[in-house]
């Protein structure tokens, strides 16, 4: 992996991560990648500094960590109580929380609005 550009499993992760779509083929014509946000989201992933793509990194790394702890969280839906430990009643919204809360970290530092995504996450949300 380069140190000075970001690969293309790195800019698929930093789209899913700020709530954009998949692009799909980008050598299509009048593609919605050229519209407003997208266009911009973009045009920053291939025009980041040495030093951002390392903090872009980290980052992307503690998101990968956080991105399995709702998954995790299964692992203690079948205990309330054991000896004197007392299972986190909201452990899965705490850890959605913090995930959420570190993919919206990522979206503020690379300087882009949050993708479609995120409202209809909200959408769903409010259901």
């Amino acid at each position: 992996m380069s140190e000075d550009v970001l690969s293309e499993i790195e800019k698929v992760n930093i789209r899913r991560y700020c709530w954009y779509p998949a692009r799909g083929n980008s050598h299509i014509s009048g593609s919605w990648l050229y519209f407003s946000h997208y266009g911009i989201l973009e045009y920053r992933l291939s025009n980041f500094s040495q030093e951002e793509i390392q903090v872009i990194r980290s980052m992307l790394a503690t998101l990968s960590v956080l991105e399995q702890g709702p998954a995790n969280s299964a692992d203690n839906l079948d205990t309330d109580k054991a000896a004197i430990w007392t299972h986190n009643k909201n452990e899965f919204t705490d850890r959605v929380s913090l995930f959420k809360q570190q993919r919206l970290e990522l979206v503020k530092f690379i300087g882009v609005d949050v993708g479609p995504g995120f409202n209809s996450l909200l959408i769903k949300m409010s259901i």
